[in-house]
Parts: structure tokens; sequence; C-alpha cells
């Protein structure tokens, strides 16, 4: 028995009649379905069958919504990237008024980074304890020479750099370092050099260019272009060797390049990132202290004896120990550490306007052309490994893309002769 209103399936006139197309008239998207229609059942208006607006709408609007979520992610990066700069330049700020107060070379790092261990070593434990491969004897002598040249030089040579020079000038110097690096692991073959390519020969003229410009800084001072005159806070110490103070700079950015090659054999064999600085930190304490041992016997010099150099070392250990670092792994963690070295001459600017506001330090023209030359090396180092890594990225496509061909190709040739 049929029910009512529906044609029989033996039905003549559902054999014999014409395909027809049922198209909706409320959005134009909707989808063309051709349906066989028994022309007497056809309703006065075309029904509907789908209608495609709310799934596009819904994937409009989760694409408007994953856009919005990106463009979210860039700007907290950016606000990151620019507060992490900040940090620093603050540091260096930080760092010049406690010498300036007279806070020991030797006993500064050794409070600050008594206060980054402390902050440190809970996370590094807690949150590296599964991860954490067991530690040997061979390996901790390899984090406590890390720690000579990563710790122990890079903060000893920045401190007695910084008391001859202005912040300005050593966080222009320290624009070097991405060169450094590249001129460092070149030399011990961790790096590849080609001239016959643009990313290349980027990358050798930026090493040039950079190390240039440090040695402009370090050789010619040239003349006065401002005189400090918003002095808000007296220096203790003016800049009593030029040259001396590049020479220190210079001993601290090879300290530190120094220090980013050895950490990539030691971070391949102990892959906890945290857990490596928390015991480079740790030995370079130890060593610090063994140091202050022999040049700082006297009690006085080991006491705070005002609340500006608490500040000073609270900023050191809790701001450019803690939370730049926090940052630093955040930024390279999203964006990677070539975006955040593009950033880095953001640091020198900032640092030039409060060292001239606060310090009332002057601008030289040596050291003006020096940092011009610094940055425009930095961009071309930066420029030639983000090339070199986009280069990299297409051999690879293609060597994957030949490897399958041969392999469809093998098989063809398998099935043509039989050959399993």
């Amino acid at each position: 028995m049929k029910e009512r209103g529906l044609p029989s399936v033996n039905s003549k006139k559902d054999t014999e009649s014409p395909p027809r197309l049922l198209l909706t008239k409320h959005h134009p998207q909707s989808i063309l379905i051709l349906v066989p229609l028994d022309t007497h059942q056809l309703p006065d208006k075309p029904k509907t069958l789908y209608n495609a607006s709310s799934p596009l709408d819904a994937s409009t609007s989760l694409s408007n919504k994953k856009m919005g979520s990106q463009v979210s992610e860039k700007v907290k990066l950016l606000v990151a990237v620019l507060a992490l700069q900040v940090c620093y330049a603050g540091f260096h700020i930080v760092s010049r008024t406690a010498l300036n107060m007279g806070i020991s070379k030797i006993v500064f790092p050794v409070y600050r980074n008594i206060i980054a261990l402390a902050l440190l070593a809970p996370f590094a434990y807690f949150l590296e304890k599964k991860d954490r491969p067991p530690l040997t004897l061979s390996f901790l002598f390899q984090l406590f020479l890390l720690a000579l040249c990563g710790i122990t030089a890079n903060q000893g040579f920045y401190l007695l750099g910084l008391y001859y020079l202005s912040p300005t000038y050593a966080s222009a110097i320290q624009n070097s370092v991405p060169a450094i690096t590249f001129a460092m692991a070149a030399a011990l073959g961790l790096e590849q050099i080609n001239i016959k390519c643009r990313y290349g020969v980027a990358k050798v003229v930026g090493t040039i260019a950079s190390i240039g410009g440090a040695t402009v800084i370090t050789l010619y001072k040239g003349p006065p272009l401002l005189d400090g005159k918003l002095l808000l806070v007296s220096s203790a110490n003016t800049i009593l060797n030029w040259t001396l103070g590049c020479v220190y700079i210079l001993g601290n950015c090879i300290a530190w390049s120094g220090w980013m090659v050895l950490q990539v054999p030691v971070l391949k064999k102990y892959p906890a990132r945290l857990s490596v600085t928390t015991i480079t930190c740790f030995f370079g304490l130890i060593q610090f202290l063994i140091i202050a041992a022999f040049a700082e016997k006297d009690i006085e010099r080991w006491k705070v004896h005002s609340g500006g150099e608490l500040l000073t070392i609270l900023y050191a250990g809790l701001v450019a120990s803690g939370i730049s670092f926090s940052l630093q792994i955040w930024c390279i963690d999203r964006g990677g550490p070539l975006f955040v070295a593009v950033f880095q001459p953001v640091q020198t600017v900032v640092v030039a306007i409060m060292a001239t506001a606060i310090l009332g330090d002057e601008l030289y023209l040596g050291g003006i052309i020096g940092s011009i030359l610094i940055v425009l090396g930095l961009y071309f180092v930066l420029w030639g490994k983000s090339e070199e890594k986009a280069a990299q990225v297409v051999e690879e496509k293609d060597l994957r893309r030949h490897l399958l061909d041969r392999e469809t190709s093998y098989k063809e040739i398998g099935a043509v002769s039989g050959i399993p």
C-alpha cells in the first residue's frame, strides 16, 4: 500500500519524467542538484534541497576567528619582544647606576646570580623532572667551562667595559654578537660559507660591517654631538678610557658568542634547556665567589648600603635574569631566534634615550658611525640566515619529491615486469 501523495515506484510517469533542476533562490551559492521529479507533484515554489549558506557562514566565521587569533598572537609577540628589549635596555642603565653608586664589580654579579639561581632552580627541577637525562662528571665539566665563558667572562667583561664606557655604546657594540657568532661557527665548521649564493655573500659582508663598526667605535671617538643637558642623575664615573672600555665590551661580545656556539653540542647531549641554564648559573656563581675570595676581601664591600643599591641588585636578578629570560624563551618559541634578533637595535635606541636623559651621557660622532655600521651588518647577517633557511627548505622539498618520483617509477617498472 502506497502512501498518499507519493508516486508509485512502478509508475510510468516516474520512469518517463525528465530530470529537473531544483535551485534555491535564497543564496547565490546554493548547490544545484539534478533529481527526477514527477511533473504533477512539482510544488509551486521550488524547495531548497541544500542551502550552503550555513556551512559557508560557519566557515567564514571560523576563518575570521582564526585570522583574529593570529593577529592577536602577533600583537602579543610584538609587545613581548619590545618589552624584552626595554628590560635589557633598563639593565644597561641600572648596571651603570650601580657602578656609579660604588657597588663592586665582583659583588654585583654574585648577588645577581644568587637571585637568578633561586628563581630558575624550582622551575628547572619541576618542569624538566621527567625529561632531564642523568648527569655525568665529564658533562658537568663541560657545563663548568660553559659557565666560565657564558657567565663569568661574559658578565665580568661587560661590567668592566661599562665602567669605562657609556651604556649606549656598550649596547651598540653588542649588536655585533650575531656576526661574531657566525664567524666563530664558520671557523669551527658549524656554519657553511657559500660565496656563490647571495645569502653567503650577505653573511660575509654583514660580519665585516659589524666588526668594522665595532672597530670604528673603539679607535675613533670623534667630536660630541649632544652635551647631555638633561642631567637627572650625576655620573660618579666619567668615561675614563674610551678604548679600554670598548675592548672590554668586545671581550663581552666574544664570550657571549662563544657561549652560544658552545651550547649547540651541549644541548644535543642534554636537551633540558632550563636545567642547563640553571646548572651553568650555579657554576658561574661558584666561579665569581672564588674570584671574590681573592679580589674582594673587605666585608664592607659586600654590604648593601642604600635602597638604591638594593633596587639595582633586584632588577639585575629578577628582571634581567628572570623575567627577561622567560620572555626570551617565549619569544624564541613563538617567533624564532631570527625574529628576536631583528629587534636588538631597538634596545640600543632605548638605551641612548635613557642614558642621555638620566645619566647625562654624551653621544660622539665615532660612536654614531660605528653603530650604524653594526646595525647594517646585523641585518645583512640576519637576511643571509633567513635566505639560507628558505633555500634549505626548497632543497629538502625537491629532494623529497625526487625520492617519491623515483619510488613511484620503481613500482611501475616492477608492476610491468612482474617483479614484486
